[in-house]
């Protein structure tokens, strides 16, 4: 039996658990489980692979994306350049790190921009670890982009600073905040939603639900949007490959 998982906490629905369980039976993949593994603690990490030595692989969930970090033999490129790890790999005694993130977010991105991709620039809603594999992707795709935090830092700028000409210049929103994530789904980014056109791209890293307020508000405002299920179902993939390499 091989044994992968979720660390997190609190860990009350889970993507991964779902998708991996049904892409066992739909595809026959025998002699595989995923189970979810609820930790206040990253540390609890070494104690529950040396209690089950069937683990071979863990997806990492919020708030342990940093600090597994120190617990890791290796990082991979992937998490180097983000500086935040959303996959483990259990090889030969070894954690080696990995963000897949990074690769779901992209490869997400380009399908939802497409040819208009060229010459967009990005506002950054937020500055946690979701934003890190965000901010490495856009590098990637060399697409210039803005912080925006609720504090002001020498990187970025606050919600309340966001004006019409802001929206002149950057057609791309992403909302890398937990804001309008299920149950809270009355919730949203403040943002001047009414300064937005269909000249405008919304996407938010929360899938759950389908359309949060701030898709919602976006739309309404005839902007293109997107949700994050598309980036899981890639960075989902992305973390089997990396379990299977």
């Amino acid at each position: 039996m091989r044994t992968f998982g979720l660390i997190g906490f609190p860990l009350t629905h889970s993507f991964s658990k779902k998708y991996f369980t049904e892409k066992f039976e739909k595809e026959g993949i025998k002699n595989c489980k995923y189970e979810l593994f609820e930790m206040r603690d990253p540390a609890q990490l070494i104690q529950l692979l040396k209690s089950d030595s069937t683990i071979v692989g863990l997806n990492v969930t919020i708030p342990h994306k940093l600090t597994v970090i120190p617990l890791l033999s290796v990082l991979d490129y992937s998490a180097k350049v983000v500086g935040a790890v959303n996959v483990i790999k259990v090889s030969n005694g070894q954690l080696i790190g990995y963000n897949s993130d990074y690769y779901g977010f992209g490869e997400s991105l380009k399908k939802f921009v497409g040819k208009r991709i060229k010459g967009i620039r990005a506002l950054v809603l937020g500055t946690g670890g979701s934003s890190k594999a965000v901010e490495a992707a856009l590098r990637g795709l060399k697409i210039p982009f803005q912080l925006v935090s609720r504090k002001p830092s020498n990187q970025a700028i606050t919600y309340k600073d966001i004006t019409k000409d802001y929206f002149r210049e950057y057609k791309l929103i992403i909302n890398t905040t937990p804001l309008g994530m299920y149950p809270k789904v009355d919730e949203c980014p403040e943002i001047p939603y009414e300064f937005l056109t269909e000249d405008h791209f919304l996407f938010d890293l929360v899938y759950n639900p389908e359309e949060t307020l701030f898709l919602k508000k976006g739309a309404d405002q005839g902007a293109e949007i997107q949700n994050g299920l598309d980036m899981l179902h890639f960075q989902a993939e992305k973390a089997w490959e990396i379990w299977n390499s």
